[in-house]
């Protein structure tokens, strides 16, 4: 049969007239390829074109020809400015075909961090995500509840591509040192929404005797692998890296002799590092945990104080004083060498005269000669 028998057919059916079309919509994602679907039913000599907002397109952003019967347009890089409702008209030899597309365009949620800030003269809890569209919609909780009433202070800013940077931040609540921060994002697009915690607590231990740093995931994490890290005023330094898929934990050279993680705990939100001869020096400062899963993480912060035991201390203390002591019994023997000195002395001058004179009368007492008796 001919072609134009085909062509009959489909237009006595119906089938080649542009009916009611129904509206498709595709999200992509900025900076990403981005592909607006156009099918119909192969016929030789079609043509295609396509509109934006029942505006013509250039013909050099999609085949001109799509006799497969395929004529997707593709966006190399999404962007913002892409946004809106698209039109795909075909024509062939069998009538006319459209397809209609609304676009929206996202930046989803790629990562959050949630901190401890003082900037502001007191202690607050910061959460913050980046490069983000539509406007995310932050909340906060605390793990256990309080019955304060949380009143976050959050900010949104948009830069020259229209993507949202969004800063939150909860004043820290006095009196409950145990708690647990939760900072939760989410996107009116939906898609997942990511969960970021934190608690912090400080731990006093003694030099040369084990102490345990605690961490405990949240019970709606499951399966995560964790990481511990160190410092001291640096820049943090990895400790050990647990993997839950193959059960095994790997620490760095630095701390294999120092720290000990018991891998049947860790499945199970136990995550606690034994520090085995803790050293002043070496040892003291911010232990950091972090349980990660896609979308989720949890972290907790220990600053840790190693004190010198008081044994130790009552040395240095006796290795210092018996210098002082010395000093002192060497300065007291110097002052009464001198006073002696200088009694002797004085003594020797005073004495000289007297002496003289003395054994002069003796003398002239004891002479014969100079004695006279009165005559008879």
């Amino acid at each position: 049969m001919s072609a134009y028998f085909w062509i009959w057919i489909y237009l006595a059916l119906g089938i080649g007239a542009v009916a009611g079309v129904a509206d498709e919509t595709v999200t992509c994602v900025v900076s990403e390829q981005c592909h607006l679907p156009c099918t119909f039913p192969p016929a030789p000599n079609s043509s295609v074109r396509w509109f934006r907002q029942d505006v013509a397109m250039p013909a050099g952003a999609f085949p001109a020809t799509a006799e497969d019967g395929n004529a997707t347009l593709v966006l190399q890089e999404a962007g913002l400015k892409d946004r809106g409702t698209y039109r795909c008209h075909v024509r062939s030899a069998w009538g006319e075909h459209e397809a209609r597309v609304v676009l929206k365009v996202e930046a989803p949620v790629r990562g959050l961090s949630l901190e401890v800030s003082r900037l502001s003269g007191y202690e607050e809890m910061k959460c913050t995500v980046r490069d983000v569209f539509p406007p995310p919609r932050v909340t906060w909780a605390t793990e256990p509840p309080t019955f304060e009433d949380l009143r976050p202070v959050t900010r949104m800013l948009a830069d020259k591509r229209g993507l949202y940077t969004a800063d939150s931040k909860l004043r820290v609540l006095k009196g409950q040192p145990d708690l647990i921060y939760i900072c939760k994002v989410s996107t009116s697009y939906g898609g997942p929404t990511w969960t970021s915690s934190l608690r912090e607590r400080a731990i006093t231990g003694k030099e040369g005797h084990d102490l345990t740093i605690p961490c405990f995931a949240p019970p709606y994490l499951n399966g995560p692998t964790l990481r511990w890290s160190f410092s001291n005023g640096e820049d943090p330094a990895s400790i050990l890296t647990y993997d839950s898929r193959s059960g095994r934990s790997v620490s760095a050279p630095a701390w294999e002799r120092h720290v000990e993680l018991d891998g049947f705990r860790v499945p199970f939100g136990d995550g606690s590092l034994r520090l085995m001869a803790p050293q002043h020096a070496s040892h003291e400062g911010t232990y950091s945990c972090v349980f990660a899963m896609p979308y989720n993480t949890h972290s907790e912060r220990s600053d840790v104080a190693i004190h010198v035991p008081d044994a130790s201390r009552g040395v240095a203390q006796t290795s210092h004083w018996w210098i002082v002591g010395l000093v002192a019994a060497v300065a007291a023997l110097a002052l009464v060498a001198m006073v002696v000195y200088l009694k002797l002395r004085g003594n020797t001058a005073k004495g000289l005269p007297r002496d003289v004179e003395e054994e002069t009368e003796l003398n002239s007492v004891k002479d014969p000669a100079s004695t006279h008796f009165p005559s008879r």
